[in-house]
């Protein structure tokens, strides 16, 4: 990457900075390879933050399907983790996991869980998990919520074997006209559904897989307490990546945790013959890159402060412009072999493809991927009838409460008194993308013309040939698009 002009003499956020065209061969959007260039290989470079209002299984088999990687938590016990990652590998890796109610279910029950998938659809199913029928809003609306399910159920199902290549699905769909089809292995049995717009995904994705053919999935587990024995259990589990996530990451403790956690992974990996990544972070200098590195890292975390839920900024005048940042640690990376991950700051397409373009190795999402079905949060109404998901900072209050469960109640409310992140905010659905396949779409549509107009074949061509220049504020405000006249 270059600058377009002269480099810069101050630190610049995403919104600082533009794009300019080169000269390209690149005749197609679908000529791009958005392969990572992390050392994991992702499909895709998305990483859904480790965050307890937005990662979970959901999310995790979702994003996994569509080329990314999902990274549970660290403040969740680890037998849950241990569960959820279990159905994580578990799941169809092309097909959606639907979500299933029996037939003596009540109504009201049923419709609590519309809202888990984006289609808004539930399958009924028998003991043996044959499908017999298909709950979705036309069939309760106006029905007494007391009711049982097979009551109401529509029975007309399009079932398809679960060999149906997604052009199959496609075409039966559009014939059929129907929102759903339901992929049942040789005795009947459920295995998944797929939309129409599913089987366009199908053709445009490949999932993430572990070397089992099975879902990947990642898992933070923090610095403090048994990091070790807690790393251990999860990759027992099937963890494919370790994160090592604290708000400070260039700290002797983190160095130390490296120290505790990296004999673990070494016997795991010659036991197993699986190569397992370590992420560790955040840091936002050269210097915090190499010394995580040094310390074991395969990959660092970069952003301090920039994340939507995160006051780090504002309370201690600690962190770094993302863009800076990244641009810096990439570079440092680069010479030991290793590389970064960008964590924050990112709310548009844009944002993702400036990131890559800086030397990004993967891009993190944490807070704009909070307002979608999949993650974690229930659905709730504000009063204007506008849905939304409610989302908290990893350093909240709420957070520390959580993260400290099993202290004393004097020490959770006097670690509780120090918080660095807004303990709770409405993150509103998009209407036009209320689901996080739909915001991959729009952002991965962004980086691939990105890759077009720079001429770049690949990620590692994007970072490359990328010719970035410097912004004002009006510049910036020049390139967003208006919803409605100027008058």
């Amino acid at each position: 990457m270059r600058f377009l002009n002269t480099n810069p003499s101050h630190d610049l956020t995403y919104n600082d900075v533009f794009m300019a065209p080169n000269r390209s061969a690149v005749t197609s959007r679908f000529d791009v390879d958005l392969t990572s260039r992390d050392g994991i290989e992702l499909p895709l470079p998305l990483v859904v933050a480790n965050m307890t209002a937005i990662s979970g299984r959901r999310m995790a088999e979702t994003v996994a399907r569509r080329g990314g990687l999902a990274v549970l938590p660290q403040d969740i016990p680890v037998n849950v983790l241990t569960a959820s990652m279990a159905k994580v590998k578990a799941a169809p890796t092309v097909f959606e996991t639907p979500v299933t109610v029996d037939p003596t279910m009540t109504v009201g029950e049923a419709m609590a869980l519309l809202p888990k998938r984006s289609h808004g659809a539930v399958i009924v199913i028998d003991a043996e998990r044959i499908p017999v029928g298909i709950l979705g809003t036309s069939e309760t609306d106006g029905v007494d919520r007391f009711s049982q399910v097979h009551e109401v159920m529509s029975t007309h199902l399009t079932v398809i074997p679960d060999t149906s290549t997604p052009q199959d699905v496609f075409d039966l769909l559009a014939e059929t006209r129907q929102k759903l089809a339901i992929a049942v292995d040789g005795s009947g049995a459920l295995v998944g559904v797929m939309s129409s717009r599913g089987a366009l995904r199908c053709a445009i994705y490949s999932p993430a897989l572990d070397p089992q053919g099975r879902l990947m999935v990642a898992v933070a587990i923090g610095i403090s307490g048994d990091s070790a024995g807690r790393a251990r259990a999860l990759l027992d589990a099937g963890a494919d990546v370790l994160v090592m996530d604290t708000a400070h990451g260039h700290q002797q403790r983190m160095v130390d945790a490296l120290g505790r956690v990296l004999p673990v992974r070494e016997e795991f990996q010659t036991s197993t013959g699986r190569r397992i990544p370590i992420v560790a972070g955040n840091i936002v200098t050269a210097q915090g890159t190499i010394d995580l590195l040094d310390a074991g890292a395969d990959v660092v975390k970069v952003g301090v402060g920039p994340g939507a839920m995160c006051t780090t900024r504002m309370q201690t005048g600690v962190g770094r412009p993302q863009f800076s940042a990244v641009l810096e640690c990439a570079e440092a990376a680069g010479d030991r072999n290793g590389a970064v991950w960008a964590d924050g700051g990112v709310r548009y397409p844009r944002d993702v493809a400036l990131a890559l373009a800086a030397g990004a190795g993967n891009v993190m999402i944490g807070s704009w991927f909070a307002g979608t079905h999949e993650s974690t949060g229930d659905l709730l109404h504000d009063p204007d009838g506008r849905a939304y998901k409610e989302n908290f900072g990893m350093a909240s209050a709420r957070a520390v409460r959580n993260r400290t469960r099993s202290q004393s109640s004097f020490d959770r409310a006097k670690a509780a008194l120090f918080e660095e992140g807004i303990s709770s905010s409405k993150m509103y659905l998009d209407p036009r993308r209320p689901g996080v396949e739909d915001l991959i779409d729009w952002i991965t549509s962004g980086v691939r013309s990105s890759c077009t107009y720079a001429g770049a074949h690949n990620l590692m061509e994007f970072h490359d040939k990328a010719v970035i220049g410097i912004q004002s504020s009006s510049g910036y405000e020049e390139g967003r698009p208006l919803s409605s006249s100027w008058s």
